[in-house]
């Protein structure tokens, strides 16, 4: 019996150090959710979209990206153009997944599953579902590119009813 006191102290090592290095290898969600981290501050930019929307096209944004809930959500709000609201995005992990949901003037809430790109220069958020009414639209696509640490790029696609495609480009400077 004692022969097997060294193997078996040996696998018993082995699978420790297994469960050890799973646990601190972080998810491409966590790696995600903290890139994006890295923009909270505040941002503004001009904004460009294709087709050509006259009540924003040209205009001054703001954004607001902050982290909230303990470090457990991020929360994204973007105004400008004269807008008499700001709409709401709040980006979370949910288990293995990063999620965004966008709190929309146009009356509903889609959700988005976000990705980090492998070279780490961009987040990108792919349509997964919609709460809410379609009547007006809903958003349905977004990209976070990381530029450098003062500035990044956000682009935004809305689908208005038809499955009409708006895209709108924030070009962002840090400004605190």
């Amino acid at each position: 019996m004692k022969f097997l006191r060294i193997p078996l102290s040996l696998v018993m090592l082995a699978l420790s150090t297994i469960a050890f290095a799973q646990t601190t290898v972080q998810s491409d969600a966590q790696k995600s959710f903290d890139k994006l981290k890295t923009l909270a501050g505040f941002w503004e930019g001009r904004v460009s979209t294709i087709p050509p929307e006259a009540d924003i096209e040209g205009k001054t944004m703001k954004a607001t990206l902050r982290v909230t809930s303990m470090g457990n959500a991020i929360m994204h709000e973007m105004t400008g153009a004269d807008r008499p609201d700001d709409p709401i995005t709040m980006l979370y992990l949910d288990g293995d997944r990063l999620l965004l949901t966008h709190y929309c003037d146009a009356g509903n809430r889609p959700r988005m599953v976000g990705k980090l790109s492998p070279d780490g220069k961009n987040a990108e958020f792919e349509y997964l579902d919609v709460a809410g009414g379609l009547q007006y639209g809903h958003m349905h696509h977004a990209v976070f590119t990381f530029v450098d640490a003062d500035h990044h790029v956000e682009e935004w696609t809305y689908m208005k009813p038809g499955d009409k495609p708006v895209r709108a480009r924030f070009e962002l400077q840090r400004i605190k």
